[in-house]
This record gives C-alpha cells, sequence and structure tokens, in this order.
C-alpha cells in the first residue's frame, strides 16, 4: 500500500530544501513549479525539477506541480516531465472534467494526475471532475486559494470549511481516489498543525498537504491507525477467522455487532498499519 499521510511541497527552484528533502520520511514530496517560485524563475525551476527527478534518491513518492494550461509555463512543464517522470503530477485549479482530461492527455501513460480542488467552481462540480476517469488518481484540497475566493474567514476550528471537507472526501471516495487535505501555513503552531490532521483524519482524508519539514511527523502520526484501532481490527478479523462465523454476515465482537463490511475495513486499516510499520524513522533535518 502507497502511504499518502505526509504530502511535503518544496519549491523547485531551492535546491538546499531538494537535497534536504532526500532525508525526510515524508510519504510524498511534491517539487512546486506554481505558487512557490516566481514568474521570472519559472525556467530555471523547471530545469531544477527535471535534475532532481534524475537524480532520484527521495524516500517517498516524487511529484511535480506545474503551472496550469492556461499560463504560459504549463505546456512546457509537462513536456519537461516526459522524459525524466514523476510518480505523479499536481496540476492547479482545475474547474472541469475537461480540464483534467487537457491535462492527463499530455501526460506519459504510466505517471498519475493529482489535482488541485481550489475554485468555487472546482467544489461545485466535484462529482464530474473526480469522475473524469484515469490517470487521475488524487483530490487535493487547496485552503488558501479557495478560502480567499470564498471570503472566508477559518479559526483554528475550520467552521465555514467543513461541508467542504466532506464533500472531497466523498467525491474522492465515490470515483476510488486518494484524498489530501490543505496546508496549515502557521508553520510554528504545532497544536494546529495537530488538530488539523486529527480533524483531516476524522473526515477521512488519507493525508495532510505540508510546506515545512517540521510538520511531517504530526502528520505522519495523525493518519496512522492507532494501537487501539489495530487491535480492535485484529480482533474483528480474528473473529470471523473463527469456525462459527463461517456463512455468518454479522457476529457479535465484545459488545458490539460487526457485518462484513466492518471485516473489510479492518483489513484496510491493517494494511495502512502495515505499511506505515515498514516505513523509515527518519525526521526532519
Amino acid at each position: 500500500m502507497q502511504l499518502t499521510r505526509s504530502v511535503l511541497y518544496l519549491p523547485a527552484s531551492n535546491a538546499r530544501a531538494i537535497e534536504k528533502a532526500r532525508g525526510l520520511n515524508a510519504d510524498a514530496v511534491i517539487l512546486d513549479l506554481e505558487d512557490a517560485v516566481a514568474p521570472d524563475a519559472k525556467a530555471a525551476a523547471r530545469q531544477a525539477a527535471v535534475e532532481a527527478l534524475s537524480a532520484g534518491g527521495f524516500s517517498g513518492r516524487l511529484g511535480v506541480r506545474v503551472n496550469g494550461l492556461d499560463t504560459p509555463w504549463g505546456a512546457d512543464d509537462l513536456t519537461a516531465l516526459c522524459i525524466h517522470k514523476p510518480a505523479f503530477v499536481v496540476a492547479p485549479k482545475i474547474e472541469s472534467p475537461e480540464a483534467v482530461r487537457a491535462v492527463a492527455d499530455r501526460l506519459p501513460t504510466d505517471v498519475d494526475l493529482w489535482i488541485m480542488v481550489e475554485t468555487p467552481l472546482s467544489v461545485l462540480r466535484l462529482d464530474a471532475i473526480a469522475g473524469a476517469g484515469a490517470p487521475l488518481a488524487a483530490l487535493m484540497l487547496g485552503i488558501n486559494d479557495f478560502g480567499e475566493r470564498m471570503n472566508l474567514v477559518l479559526g483554528a476550528d475550520r467552521e465555514p470549511l467543513k461541508p467542504w471537507l466532506a464533500a472531497v472526501v466523498a467525491a474522492a471516495r465515490g470515483h476510488g481516489l486518494l484524498a489530501i487535505d490543505g496546508v496549515v501555513n502557521a508553520t510554528d503552531d504545532a497544536d494546529r498543525l495537530r488538530t488539523e490532521c486529527l480533524q483531516g483524519r476524522a473526515f477521512g482524508f488519507d493525508g495532510k498537504s505540508l510546506i515545512h519539514p517540521a510538520q511531517i511527523e504530526a502528520a505522519n502520526t495523525a493518519f496512522s491507525p492507532s494501537p487501539e484501532e489495530v487491535a480492535r481490527a485484529r480482533e474483528v478479523v480474528a473473529a470471523f477467522t473463527a469456525a462459527d462465523a463461517e456463512g455468518k454476515g454479522a457476529i457479535r465482537v465484545g459488545y458490539r455487532m460487526v457485518e462484513r463490511l466492518h471485516l473489510e475495513a479492518a483489513h484496510r486499516l491493517l494494511a495502512r498499519h502495515a505499511a506505515a510499520s515498514t516505513q523509515p524513522e527518519v525526521g526532519p533535518i
């Protein structure tokens, strides 16, 4: 199982950050060619991303966020990635299934597409966008752009955002995609980071977008199954494995009734636990 608990953005123009990222325990690293790079540095950042892809050495999956196809740089970004291919490409400000396919048509067949959900139109068209088909693999919530365009006032509880958190996860689950929660801008606020990670996990997200290496540990912890969850999942699997459970759709486990759907969920959780347990324990540097 491929984990996406921690998805770290890095400016592709920052060679020092890229080199340090090779020693980080992020499940995925995204070299950013879009928001983190000034217009006059776009070409140099693109070349730096290509060189990083060629060199490799990252412990997690390596992706690239390109500029939109409606910008002067988007088409060249995608062309450059056809030779030294990332594991996935992130497309910003996608607002229609046609926009998904426009990017997908320019990708090599073995590169996944992750898209940013960050405008009012994108959330209003979530089902159609999420159903655009392969190689679409993930929805990433872009909170900064979305919040600004919606004129939201977001506190630590992200109350005005909650309907859209649920909507993004529902669209992702409905179409077999990953769902990645948005960033925490306050990189020195550990409590808010932990709160948002746990909230994202509660809403069903697979992981969280990050903008600083110090945020990796909190995301990895929050989006990994807890010891209590692992114990309950093992109990469910053991109960359905018992001889007297054969052929039954529902059985009693302790003081609760569980069904086959709970067994499937238990297997998924144990698979995530196994994958998390094999990750190298490398901290921020």
